[in-house]
Formats: C-alpha cells, sequence, structure tokens
C-alpha cells in the first residue's frame, strides 16, 4: 500500500506494504522477527532499554533516498558556515550577540578552546539530522553531531540485509561501520570515549569496535587516560559534562599539542540548537547567502521549522517578533492551546538539551503547565538558553512489529522519526559527507513527540 501525500512532495513519501497479512505472511513475519531478536548481541545494544521489532526494514521512496544523500553536502556546508560566523561575531566582523547567543553559560576556558588554532578548521565527523515525515514533505527538527545510535544502526543494517540478502538496506551490511572507520586516518589506532551521562550508548559503541576489523578500535569509559602519541579519540560526552569525564583534560590537553586527534571537536557552538534561529534570523539573510550559498540556503530554510532563541531583550514600541506578532515574550502565555502548535527546547549545554529532555510541546500543556515553561525559558536566558520553534505534526503511517509473546504480527498505526547517518571523510575543501544508513523511529500515533521509547518500533531503511 503507498502512502499518499500532496502529489508536489510524492517523492518524499516513504512505502509501506499491505499490513493486513495472510496467516503464512504472518507466519514467516515472526519468524524474521525472531532471527532479528536472536541475533542480539549478549551484552545488548542499549543499556536498560527495550524496543519492538520489526519483521521488515521501513520502506522509503528512491527519489527520498535521493534526496537524504544529497542533504549530507548541505549539512556538512551549513556546519561550516555556521563556524565561520561564529568565528566573525568574536572578530567584530558580524553582529556581536551571534557569538553572546551562542556562548551564553560557558566557561571561557572551552569558547577559548573553540577559537584556539588547532581546532580553527575543524568539524564534526558525524552529522545526524532528526527527520520528521509530514504531510508536506520532510521536516529536520534538530541537528547532531554527536549522536547515539550508530552501534545500533550499523547493527540492525547487518541483520536485516543478512535476513534479505536483496541490498536494499541502505548503506548496506557495512556502509555504517566503514563510514565510522573512514573518518580516521589509515591505521591510526582509535580511543572511543564513552562518559557516564552516556552510558547507555556504551554497549553499541563496544559492539561497533568489535565489529571493525581494519583498524585497533576500542571503547573506553571516562576515566581512561592512557593515551599514546599519534591515536585518535572519538569524543562520545556532551561538553557540558566536561567536570564529570576525568579523562577530558589530557584528551583536550593533547588535541591542542598535536599529540592527539580528536573528533568532534571542542565546538559547542555547533551544538546549539539555536544554530537554527539563527539560520532564519533576517538579519543575517545575506551572510547565509554568501557562505552557505542560495540553494542550500534554500533547501534548509525549506526543510527547518522557523525557529527563534527566546531573548527577553527590550523592542522598540513599534516591534514585534516576527511570525507571532508579539511584542514580549511573555505574551506567549495568553494563545490558545489551538494556537500553542509550538515547541520550547533548551538550546544545548545542558543535561535537558538531549532526548526528550527539555522539550515542552505547547498543544500539549495546560495553559498553566505552558506559562510556567515560557516562565522559565525567559528567566534562563543568559545561562541555559532556549529557544522556540514551529510544531509541524508528523504524519501517521501504517507499520507492523511481532508481538513475542503471542508471536502474531500486530499492525499500528504510527508517527515517524528519520535520523539519517552521515559521516564525513577527508579535510577542509576536500571533506566529503556521505549517507551510510538511516534508523526509523516509529512511535505509536498518540505520542507527539517521537523518540526512543519502549513502544517504539526502531528498524533500518531500505529503498523501496
Amino acid at each position: 500500500m503507498l502512502w499518499q501525500g500532496p502529489d508536489p512532495l510524492r517523492e518524499l513519501q516513504p512505502v509501506h506494504k499491505d499490513p493486513f497479512l495472510s496467516a503464512e505472511q504472518s507466519s514467516s513475519a515472526s519468524d524474521r522477527a525472531e532471527a532479528v531478536r536472536s541475533a542480539l548481541p549478549s551484552q545488548g545494544l542499549f543499556q536498560g532499554l527495550s524496543w519492538r521489532t520489526s519483521p521488515t526494514p521501513f520502506p522509503l521512496e528512491a527519489k527520498l533516498v535521493r534526496t537524504l544523500e544529497k542533504l549530507g553536502r548541505t549539512l556538512l556546508q551549513f556546519y561550516r558556515a555556521l563556524d565561520h560566523l561564529y568565528r566573525q561575531s568574536h572578530q567584530g566582523r558580524a553582529p556581536a550577540w551571534v557569538a553572546q547567543w551562542l556562548d551564553a553559560g560557558k566557561p571561557r576556558s572551552l569558547i577559548d578552546q573553540a577559537l584556539s588554532k588547532p581546532f580553527r578548521h575543524s568539524l564534526p565527523k558525524v552529522i545526524r539530522p532528526d527527520i520528521l515525515l509530514t504531510e508536506d514533505g520532510f521536516i529536520m527538527s534538530e541537528l547532531d553531531s554527536v549522536p547515539g545510535g550508530i552501534g545500533l544502526t550499523a547493527w540492525l543494517n547487518k541483520t536485516y540485509a543478512q535476513l534479505d540478502q536483496d541490498n536494499s538496506i541502505i548503506g548496506g551490511e557495512k556502509a555504517m561501520l566503514e563510514g565510522f572507520s573512514g573518518m580516521f586516518a589509515p591505521k591510526q589506532k582509535v580511543r572511543i570515549v564513552v562518559s557516564e551521562e552516556s552510558a547507555t550508548y556504551r554497549p553499541e559503541m563496544r559492539w561497533l569496535c568489535e565489529q571493525i576489523d581494519d583498524r585497533d578500535i576500542t571503547c573506553e569509559n571516562e576515566r581512561f587516560d592512557d593515551f599514546k602519541p599519534g591515536e585518535a579519540v572519538y569524543r562520545f560526552f556532551e561538553l557540558f559534562d566536561l567536570a564529570n569525564v576525568p579523562s577530558a583534560s589530557p584528551i583536550l590537553r593533547g588535541a591542542m599539542d598535536g599529540s592527539l586527534t580528536l573528533t568532534p571537536p571542542p565546538k559547542s557552538h555547533l551544538e546549539e540548537k539555536s544554530a537554527f534561529a539563527l539560520l532564519h534570523n533576517h538579519n543575517l539573510a545575506t551572510f547565509w547567502h554568501q557562505h552557505l550559498g542560495g540553494a542550500f540556503f534554500k533547501t534548509m530554510k525549506a526543510h527547518v521549522p522557523y525557529t527563534w532563541m527566546m531573548d527577553p531583550s527590550p523592542m522598540p514600541p513599534q516591534g514585534a517578533i516576527p511570525r507571532l506578532n508579539c511584542t514580549d515574550w511573555h505574551q506567549l502565555k495568553n494563545l490558545s492551546q489551538k494556537e500553542r502548535q509550538l515547541i520550547i527546547k533548551v538550546s544545548g549545554f545542558s543535561e535537558k538539551a538531549w532526548g526528550a529532555r527539555g522539550v515542552h510541546l505547547g498543544s500539549d500543556l495546560s495553559g498553566e503547565a505552558w506559562s510556567e515553561v515560557v516562565d522559565r525559558a525567559i528567566r534562563g536566558f543568559g545561562q541555559e538558553n532556549h529557544i522556540l520553534q514551529e510544531y509541524h505534526k508528523p504524519c501517521s503511517v501504517p507499520a507492523q512489529y511481532v508481538d513475542f509473546e503471542t508471536g502474531k504480527t500486530v499492525s499500528m498505526n504510527g508517527r515517524v522519526r528519520l535520523c539519517p547517518y552521515y559521516f564525513v571523510h577527508g579535510e577542509g575543501d576536500q571533506a566529503r559527507a556521505s549517507l551510510k544508513g538511516i534508523l526509523a523511529t516509529i512511535c505509536p500515533d498518540d505520542k507527539k513527540i517521537i523518540h526512543g521509547m519502549s513502544d517504539a518500533i526502531l528498524a533500518p531503511c531500505s529503498v523501496a
């Protein structure tokens, strides 16, 4: 069955098979799902977390896949332009408020490191947007350069590819593994350092290390400090958490003096959701046209929801916040529940800025609860910045999973988040971002915010 959307965006549609299966098909689906479950590593992939198992990959139209393949180049250029904008702001060649927004609440030492010569041209080597499928096409709600799910997606790709043997899995059996390994110099020893804050993802990264056979690669905890000159470190910890990562100091020292290679670089300004607010700020349109490029700028604006920084600086009497027609952020509290198709998020540099924490959907809250969120966001400005983002409701699509207690295939209407993983190989102008796999998270359609909950289906994506 083909999921139908508006004709102008048919190339952006996923494809779904008929959810109503015969008894023979249902039995086959149960066997496939059981084979997937049996292939799960003994230590698991997510610490203490589980998900529903689909008997098949999540199919996407070939045109959508081609669109997503091209998106990696756009996102890499966006990071490059954002980094340039930040540096120009510090140099007085771009508005000072850009750096003020992006530096809020951060220690001076971290800001100085981000601006230092050793990291001048450093950009993230893994790029993962969160993409929501809506009736009007796809929307990128967030952009992550320290993402979880790399090992999980690699395992899903390998497991489902071995089941099908038809090469339809996006990236196939090994692309995720090759993409990760290829970020580093040939034969370079790699240490993946996973903090306690990110310990949920440690099992998937250990599995990843076991599967990569073209280099020496190990997964370490936050206390490991036996680094040798010439090694590379993959930073799987957030910069807000540096004080709780004992090995952070030797890693950063080594990266600064050149004895270690570090990715992603310690650039907290590239880990702020407020980057999307900068993208939509009309005062910066000329900059984006020049440094992002007209076509890429158009692509980003088309697929990034309109975003505002909740900066309570006073406006002139005739001033108004674009699109909201509010003259003061407190006026958000007067919006009706129907008018609150808006999300407030912690921008970054906070333990509440990842996962589903720190995310509040206005239409899902009572008036009192919404007012409290608005007040907290206004009070937090300058230390824990918040953004406001237009909410685009994901469309409902049919999906399936197997109930292992009954052995039956269950049909479910769900909402989908796609997480494409782009790996950057090469340096400077020679850097290229390549799509190596896509993780689909399908939540029951009564859930407003999509994340990896236990009643969500997690599956790799394939080309229909």
